[in-house]
């Protein structure tokens, strides 16, 4: 599953697509059973005579690489440019290690850039721009998307493709079964949940006379996304349009009741008490071992087949389902749904423009995984070895598993197929059609002398304040009034405004 990444906005009330969602996002095969036969423009037809070593800089989503033989979209895409593929992938340092790779002049070939990143790098001239090129990048250009094209530009210049949309993923998964034992039902309003929550910590929902259960669990903040969402209201640093006009969850009149709401539920006890230490899968683990009832968190994730064999393990009974878009008096949502993200962004280092071959072979390369045969490739592997079609459907075979490598979809996928191959549909369904606050971030650059990085941090720590009761709401005017004159905001946000109304955005 691709990582969610935007511009300067808070780690705590975000959407976690992350790692852990970074091979679970789209697919780009428009039917798999004629890729062989088809052919796109813009698609490698005939092998190159030259054999090009590219390397490749990407995210790595937690993943490791098939080695050898296994590794078969290397192979198979070497076999069809006569390239030499070197994949180096970026791990949780990923912004450092890249930063470092610029810095000294030591460029990769093709780059996973953040939109943060992307900027930098381009208004320092370092990434190739590619809008004169765009007549070479037909295939990628029309396999991605318009829309999408947007998301890789800076100053009107397009600085790197983007991947193909995906999905949301995200809602709260609750403990059927112990919903059962306790006869209540899936809650359907905050007030049904925040009751259902403290049900799960104070009457001993596993039966095994210890009060040791929780409510709910995530990872940090992020956990309340459906409460703020409830109340009207997008994740901190986040711009959506309401009533009209353009609004910045910070100013949003319904952050006030939202943190207190999120305070609420904490001093009741019901919400897992280590949130804010939760790394990695730590909120899973709880979850899967029978310590908590409920958990923001997406459908691959919950439906992988050895998550669920862990949490069979521990109760065979064990039945989580998904929770629908919370009713609260901002509307019913759940969380929210950056219409301007990409699952990832490649770029090209300006300095490969030096060498014309290797910048050919790039821009086959591309084109090729945005082609019908090319996409299926990287999207499910060989036909017969790794998937077969039945019934209309993909099917994926053992060596899937083994042999592929989500990393080679450098534009993405066909989102549904792709999931559907892999996940139950009703999942999948489910989560599609959750309605989420739409926010802006992703098409949002950064205007000169604002440093989301310092932002971040204090927004951080001040919002934790608030949910926790460390920092009375009366003071969240005064929150806002330093975030304003020490980091600069009003220069986000002012820049927001002008930047969508020149998208057509805002009016």
């Amino acid at each position: 599953m691709r990582k969610i990444k935007r511009v300067s906005i808070s780690l705590i009330f975000t959407l976690s697509v992350g790692a852990v969602l970074a091979g679970c996002g789209g697919s780009n095969e428009p039917n798999a059973s004629d890729n062989k036969a088809q052919t796109s423009p813009g698609a490698a037809t005939a092998k190159p005579a030259e054999k090009v070593k590219i390397e490749i800089m990407t995210d790595s989503g937690g993943s490791k690489l098939p080695e050898g033989e296994s590794n078969r979209m290397k192979i198979k895409l070497d076999e069809k440019l006569n390239t030499d593929i070197q994949m180096t992938l970026l791990g949780g340092d990923g912004g450092n290690q890249l930063n470092l790779r610029m810095a000294a002049a030591d460029y990769p070939d093709l780059i996973a850039v953040s939109r943060i990143q992307m900027q930098e790098y381009a208004r320092k001239g370092l990434l190739l721009d590619l809008t004169p090129y765009m007549g070479k990048l037909e295939q990628a250009k029309k396999f991605i998307g318009e829309d999408s094209l947007k998301k890789g530009s800076v100053d009107g210049k397009i600085y790197a493709l983007a991947k193909k949309p995906s999905i949301p993923f995200y809602n709260i998964w609750i403990r059927k079964d112990w919903l059962e034992k306790l006869n209540l039902k899936v809650p359907t309003t905050i007030d049904e949940l925040f009751n259902v929550a403290k049900a799960f910590t104070e009457k001993d929902p596993d039966g095994n006379g210890k009060l040791d259960t929780y409510g709910i669990t995530g990872q940090k903040l992020s956990v309340f996304d459906p409460i703020l969402s409830a109340f009207g209201v997008g994740t901190a640093d986040t711009f959506y349009m309401k009533n009209g006009k353009l609004t910045n969850s910070f100013y949003d009149p319904g952050m006030k009741d939202a943190l207190k709401f999120v305070n609420d539920m904490i001093n009741a006890g019901v919400v897992d008490p280590d949130i804010l230490a939760n790394t990695g899968t730590q909120h899973e683990k709880k979850a899967f071992q029978g310590k908590v009832g409920m958990i923001w968190n997406g459908f691959p994730r919950m439906t992988l087949p050895a998550n669920v064999q862990e949490f069979k393990a521990v109760n065979p009974n064990a039945e989580w389902v998904q929770v629908p878009a919370l009713k609260g008096p901002g509307g019913q949502y759940a969380g929210i749904w950056d219409v301007g993200t990409a699952p990832g962004l490649h770029a090209i280092p300006k300095a490969i423009e030096k060498d014309p071959v290797k910048l050919q072979r790039l821009f086959d390369l591309l084109n090729y995984v945005a082609s019908p045969e090319g996409n299926a490739l990287v999207a499910h592997g060989e036909e017969g070895r790794h998937w077969n079609r039945e019934g209309g459907k993909i099917v994926r075979t053992e060596l899937r598993a083994k042999e592929h490598a989500f990393m080679y979809q450098l534009l993405g996928r066909e989102e549904i197929e792709y999931l559907q191959s892999g996940y139950p549909l009703e999942a999948i369904d489910f989560s599609a059609k959750t309605p989420r606050i739409e926010v802006y971030n992703g098409l949002l650059n950064l205007p000169e002398g604002y440093s989301p990085a310092d932002a971040n941090r204090y927004i951080e720590e001040e919002m934790a304040k608030f949910a926790y009761g460390k920092r009375p709401i009366s003071e969240y005017n005064d929150f806002l009034k330093r975030l304003e004159d020490t980091f600069k905001y009003k220069l986000m946000v002012d820049s927001a405004e002008k930047q969508l109304k020149e998208l057509g955005i805002v009016k």
